[in-house]
């Protein structure tokens, strides 16, 4: 070894700083990237994962145009805005409508509360006590109100709160349809690249896996959000039916209960209500209404969240329910997608240990 090579030891060190350099700018690099995007991330991931999912009826219109790619997405982008902001705006305008009204009856002081039924004391648990107020209510509704006032406080800013989130969320999802379309107008050159990662990251099996995620999706679309949209429409015909107050209220509280699996809870305050205040035969009527809304689910779900995903339904339904309260709404389809790619790369696993053991006998091989 000459005096011009460096010792062995100071190559070595010399060698790892600067690989310890290079993988630091990288990194800083990456999470600047990650800084500058992070406000967008669920925007274009619910874009994303709309795009996935009317991507079928894109292509039908598409061809229905002569394949004009652009003029197909600006097209599909405004007729879903229009399916979207019809309803909202329908909704919106009945719970101003409600509150209004609500409010200008008990600024007037014309608001009155039905007489309590005396079967309603004999409720369990909480009859007694729903009888009292509801009787002083009827009596004297000041002074129902002012015992009820830190309560009604509370209630009143979790509500603000609520609708403050619901405004945000209901705006990030018109972005996100744009951002659709935007993806769709440029759907091939993304399939390519979607195509691309997939084959780089799991190999000669990455197609199988870019369909089976595209499936999911597609899936998870239809079976949760779309069975939730189903019943929310069917709950809300049964409450303006019965002519519920505050029916735009409760379509819009049984929709968001819906998509947290949880939507017949949100029917026994309204069937309880109904009972108190309506007749035998037309509270009986509602109550199987709202039996069938509710089990209605069971029905539509398994048909809908497992069709086109070659994986157990289960997984499917435990990957959404588990992303959704890992992260939202938005989890509902990346746990779904995880949960199935990985349950696919496990049986994959086991498919090629089984066929590459040299004492695999022909029967483990055909199981």
């Amino acid at each position: 070894m000459t005096s011009s090579q460096p010792a062995p030891d100071k190559w070595y060190l010399s060698r790892a700083l600067e690989v310890f350099i290079h993988l630091s700018l990288i990194a800083l690099l990456v999470a600047t990237c990650f800084l500058i995007l992070r406000p967008f991330i669920g925007v274009v991931a619910w874009g994303l994962t709309i795009a996935i999912a009317g991507y079928p009826a894109y292509r039908r219109l598409d061809k229905l145009l002569g394949e004009r790619g652009t003029v197909a997405a600006v097209l599909f982008t405004v007729l879903l805005l229009t399916v979207v902001i019809v309803p909202i705006a329908l909704l919106a305008q009945t719970l101003i409508g409600d509150f209004q009204g609500l409010a200008v009856r008990v600024q007037n002081g014309t608001l009155t509360i039905p007489p309590p039924r005396p079967n309603v004391a004999t409720w369990p648990i909480i009859g007694k006590r729903l009888s009292e107020l509801w009787g002083l209510a009827y009596t004297n509704f000041s002074a129902a109100l002012q015992s009820l006032a830190p309560q009604l406080k509370g209630a009143a800013a979790g509500l603000l709160s609520a609708s403050a989130a619901v405004g945000i969320g209901v705006l990030q999802f018109f972005i996100s349809i744009v951002v659709a379309g935007f993806l769709l107008a440029y759907s091939r050159q993304g399939a390519n690249l979607s195509r691309k990662l997939a084959i780089h990251f799991f190999g000669s099996k990455g197609e199988q896996f870019e369909a089976l995620a595209e499936a999911t999706i597609r899936s998870v679309t239809t079976g949760i959000l779309g069975v939730a949209l189903i019943q929310s429409m069917l709950a809300g015909l049964g409450f303006l039916v019965v002519r519920l107050p505050g029916a735009g209220l409760w379509t819009l509280v049984f929709l968001i209960a819906a998509v947290l699996q949880v939507g017949p809870l949100t029917l026994i305050p309204a069937v309880i209500y109904v009972f108190a205040t309506m007749g035998t035969a037309k509270s009986v009527a509602f109550l199987i209404w709202c039996i069938f809304v509710a089990l209605i689910d069971n029905v539509l779900k398994p048909l809908l969240l497992g069709r086109g995903v070659p994986v157990p339904i289960l997984i499917v339904f435990m990957g959404a329910i588990g992303g959704f309260i890992a992260m939202g709404i938005i989890g509902l389809f990346v746990g779904a997608i995880v949960l199935s790619v990985g349950y696919e790369l496990f049986h994959a696993w086991l498919d090629e240990d089984i066929a590459s053991a040299p004492d695999a006998t022909p029967r483990a091989q055909e199981e």
